[in-house]
């Protein structure tokens, strides 16, 4: 059996994730997977057998990209408003960047089962969750479980991006009008998160 060359395994994995991640063809098949790569549908299914496959291989690569940026910024070493600017600052850009990967993450965990979810750490969110306790004692943030800051914080993030098509309807804003408004999100987001 001859090696199988990781150039172009990973070519199809790149292809797959920017048709899925940027442009939001979240059904797109490995046919049209692979003509967008280049590559007939059989070396396609020699590097991955199936688009189950696929599709989870491209998971857990954005799940560990998710993981890590989570923890780089969770565990800077900086005070928290600044961490957390920090998080909505790593967030927007990604997600401005790649809108569908959110989409794309939910969808698969609802079809594929949460045994995808494997290499989240739960120690940086902890550390995040203790400093966000320590904010509430101290007035600068709202009382409440710190588990909702981080929900809040996080829904914030992601819902108008998930929800970009009904919005850009609904406001009647062009692409670059609604990335604009994204753009426009940290100072919102950490007005109604803060209180000074």
């Amino acid at each position: 059996m001859p090696l199988k060359n990781t150039g172009t395994e990973q070519h199809i994995k790149e292809t797959a994730k920017r048709m899925f991640f940027t442009e939001g063809k979240l059904h797109a098949t490995t046919q049209e997977i692979a003509d967008a790569a280049g590559v007939n549908r059989t070396a396609l299914h020699y590097y991955f057998r199936s688009r189950d496959l696929l599709i989870a291989a491209i998971f857990q690569e954005a799940m560990q990209d998710l993981s890590q940026r989570l923890n780089e910024c969770m565990t800077a070493d900086q005070p928290f408003r600044d961490k957390t600017e920090n998080i909505i600052d790593v967030f927007l850009r990604h997600m401005i960047a790649f809108p569908y990967q959110e989409t794309f993450l939910v969808t698969e965990i609802n079809t594929l089962g949460s045994r995808l979810i494997n290499n989240i750490q739960s120690d940086p969110v902890k550390s995040y969750l203790l400093e966000a306790e320590t904010e509430m004692g101290k007035g600068s943030i709202p009382p409440m479980k710190p588990v909702h800051f981080l929900m809040n914080l996080f829904s914030l993030l992601s819902y108008p991006l998930i929800m970009a098509p009904i919005y850009k309807k609904l406001f009647k804003v062009n692409g670059k009008e609604f990335k604009e408004l994204m753009e426009e999100r940290k100072g919102v987001i950490m007005g109604m998160m803060f209180k000074e």
